[in-house]
């Protein structure tokens, strides 16, 4: 599937709002959430991002001018979640997003703009929820930077394990305590050593990790895998993850069978899911193996995914202390990384789900594990930028950090830069803050 008429840089949009140019949600990007009247208790609504306003897609059901698109797409778009719309094909999804797209753009004639104009809601006026009722959350480890140097922490001498090159790691995460962007995160309880001895008291080393979230469109029935040349069929776009972790309680409980309650307690998704569509024209290669490297097994090898597999977005950290915010000092930067740089790309990580014969669902998230690059200043989570905590980080209001404290809040942004030629697009934020357990 190559960009169409809908990724055309010049094509501006009729809808009053930010400039597109300053907007990381021009015309170009159209991501999908759902939305809700701000205190209300209803039940939410499939919105699209433009500029600062959200487009309701029911209204637009019930005024008739999706009537030319497939029953199955306006169903979905009626629905209060994006389940429905996940499980579409990738060409009812396509059909979806370009038709949307002409609604929004200049070349539309008067009459139906006045009809979209009563469906729009400027985004100050409306309340985010989770998009998505997520059936399974996977979150896998897929930067060897972040695995190297978190692993030379514990194993200086043997940092990276020798299944890493081979197999994309991952873990059964939680969907329970998968929260949207903004929802307070409470400090968890549990054990960790103090000494030699085991306590039970709240985390002092809470910790936020940078990820993309990859959502899967439709799904594949029981013992039947997903070949790699077929998995764009089946990934439907990204959003935003912060992967909150207990580092002290990891620590203490991940031997021998990995992450349990220092991962499972909250993690943060931004509220947009930009699609898979918006993201062509940001495709570019998968990371290259240095020499001595292995290739990858048959199963996770294509030209396809070498010359395509990656995603040219950049993921950043901002954070603000209690302290900062009190004498109104900005957020200040903590890391820049390139979703590129993973090891394992997306398309790897839902076939090497699947190869068992795993069942995957429409709405299922996977995690990318933490995006990290070589350098110190792309690492994605503060055990990497401190050295686990020997080094804290200096902020501007004379605070040191080594971990989270309580009043912190923690903000992932995101944005899709591609080569020029296109109009960068944006992921929008993941906002979270401590507080008190």
């Amino acid at each position: 599937m190559n960009p169409d008429r809908s990724h055309d840089p010049s094509r501006t949009t009729w809808i009053d709002g930010q400039s597109q140019k300053q907007s990381g949600f021009p015309i170009q990007n159209l991501p999908m959430g759902v939305f809700r009247e701000s205190g209300a208790s209803s039940e939410g609504s499939i919105g699209i991002r433009i500029l600062d306003q959200v487009v309701d897609l029911k209204g637009l059901a019930e005024e008739g001018l999706l009537d030319s698109l497939g029953t199955s797409i306006q169903d979905a778009c009626a629905d209060p979640i994006l389940n429905g719309w996940l499980a579409l094909s990738r060409s009812e999804r396509r059909d979806n997003r370009l038709y949307i797209s002409d609604l929004l753009s200049t070349d539309m004639g008067g009459n139906k703009r006045d009809t979209i104009a009563r469906h729009l809601h400027p985004i100050g006026d409306i309340e985010m929820v989770l998009p998505v009722e997520v059936g399974d959350y996977t979150d896998f480890y897929g930067s060897i930077d972040h695995a190297q140097r978190v692993g030379g922490l514990f194993r200086p001498d043997n940092p990276l394990l020798p299944n890493y090159r081979w197999v994309p790691i991952g873990y059964h995460g939680r969907a329970s305590s998968l929260v949207v962007d903004g929802t307070p995160i409470k400090r968890p309880s549990g054990q960790r050593l103090v000494g030699d001895t085991p306590s039970f008291e709240p985390t002092t080393r809470l910790d936020y990790e940078v990820e993309i979230g990859a959502w899967i469109g439709p799904g594949n029935d029981i013992g039947e895998p997903i070949p790699l040349e077929e998995v764009e069929e089946h990934f439907a776009g990204i959003s935003l993850l912060n992967d909150w972790s207990a580092r002290d309680m990891q620590a203490w409980e991940a031997q021998p069978l990995g992450p349990f309650l220092g991962k499972s307690f909250a993690t943060s998704v931004s509220p947009w899911l930009v699609t898979a569509e918006a993201l062509l024209p940001f495709r570019c290669p998968s990371r290259t193996r240095a020499s001595g490297e292995p290739e990858p097994l048959s199963y996770l090898s294509s030209d396809k995914n070498r010359q395509n597999g990656g995603i040219d977005a950049i993921v950043e950290v901002w954070i603000q202390s209690l302290k900062m915010r009190e004498q109104s000092i900005p957020h200040y930067s903590l890391s820049s990384a390139r979703l590129a740089d993973l090891y394992w790309t997306i398309g790897q990580m839902i076939t090497h789900h699947s190869s068992n014969g795993c069942p995957l669902e429409a709405g299922d998230l996977m995690g990318t594990g933490t995006v990290s690059g070589e350098k110190v200043n792309a690492a994605g989570c503060l055990l990497e930028l401190t050295g686990g905590g020997e080094n804290p980080i200096q902020l501007p209001s004379g605070e040191t950090r080594r971990f989270l404290e309580d009043g912190d809040e923690v903000v992932l942004r995101g944005y899709l830069r591609g080569n020029g030629e296109f109009q960068r697009i944006g992921l929008g934020e993941c906002r979270g803050t401590v507080v008190t357990g």
